[in-house]
């Protein structure tokens, strides 16, 4: 199968290139950071590279939680324009299959049960209690503390800032791309992505990105909140075989398939941060009691979907991949900074 693949040059696109040609596909590479920039909003561009291909994989995007509303336009234009001049070229081509890289985000908060109502969505946590240190969600009919759980695919979408929103609407083109010419399309919503080859301080994985580089730095890492908060970190081998498996599978044609790509072990960011601080040799984290107010507090997503449907999964546990992280230098990193 020849694959477009956008975003070849990044983190994730990069593994995705890699495992495709370990499985006998033809990667083609479309990125604006390759030595002939590719912009996914250049629709000659995309055009000439669309030629003879079977299928796309779609990686490219501006990632990050979006500073406010400052530069909202720019990740409308990268995340949104550029996935509508995509489709409407492959449209134009008559590629018809796709396969999106798509984000947990787009849930919001996780899902929580209380013991009195059930299932809630609580809302936007208050600025009043992140500053009084009070994390934890509250029911929002009677104010009892929630038990977090793992959310599935059908669960609402809540974006909470402007980069969630605008993976949702990749996902919404996506969808209505796939209703207007019979293609099939499959939203991959990654779970908290790392490994190898990370880009030094990226927004994209947040915490362990910015953990790894502190020690890289010889800083501690700095854990936000109070460290409890729980996140599905996954490793990028495991999302790129998943991309690979999608594009070798027979969805539905005419819809979007949508599948949550996580490693199925939810983990509290302390425990992450001590982990991988133990594996580099130190210093160890400091929990700082800080926060960002576009965070959630708890987001862990059942990906048996995705195992059930297509047969993937995770293959590199937890701990083997954070000692793998803590050891591999970082995208962007000084040799002098490298383990």
């Amino acid at each position: 199968m020849r694959v477009l693949v956008t975003g070849s040059a990044g983190f994730i696109g990069s593994h995705v290139v890699e495992a495709l040609r370990a499985r006998g596909h033809e990667p083609v590479g479309f990125d604006v950071r390759e030595s002939t920039p590719a912009d996914v909003r250049d629709a000659d561009a995309v055009a000439r590279a669309l030629s003879g291909v079977d299928a796309v994989c779609h990686q490219a995007a501006m990632v990050g939680l979006g500073d406010g509303v400052a530069d909202a336009a720019e990740y409308v234009s990268r995340n949104d324009l550029g996935t509508a001049v995509l489709l409407s070229a492959m449209a134009d081509a008559g590629v018809g299959r796709l396969v999106l890289a798509g984000s947990m985000v787009v849930y919001g908060e996780g899902r929580y049960e209380c013991a009195r109502h059930g299932v809630v969505r609580p809302g936007p946590r208050a600025v009043a209690d992140l500053d009084a240190g009070r994390f934890e969600p509250a029911c929002p009919v009677c104010g009892r503390e929630l038990a977090p759980g793992l959310v599935g695919e059908d669960a609402p979408a809540d974006p909470r800032n402007v980069y969630a929103t605008t993976k949702l609407t990749q996902e919404h083109l996506s969808a209505a791309w796939a209703r207007a010419t019979g293609g099939s399309a499959v939203s991959l919503r990654y779970h908290n992505v790392y490994g190898p080859g990370m880009p030094r301080d990226t927004p994209y994985a947040g915490v362990a990105s910015f953990f790894r580089s502190a020690l890289a730095r010889g800083e501690a890492p700095r854990v936000f909140e109070d460290g409890r908060q729980r996140r599905d970190f996954v490793h990028v081998r495991d999302v790129a075989a998943a991309n690979v498996t999608a594009l070798e599978a027979d969805p539905p044609e005419g819809v979007l398939t949508v599948y949550n790509t996580g490693s199925g072990e939810p983990c509290a960011v302390g425990r992450m941060a001590r982990v991988l601080a133990d594996a580099h040799g130190g210093p160890r984290p400091v929990v700082t009691g800080e926060y960002r107010l576009g965070d959630v507090r708890h987001i862990t997503a059942d990906s048996s979907r995705l195992r059930a449907e297509l047969g993937w999964k995770p293959e590199v546990g937890f701990e083997e991949g954070m000692v793998e992280f803590a050891r591999a230098g970082l995208r962007g990193q000084r040799p002098e900074q490298a383990p």
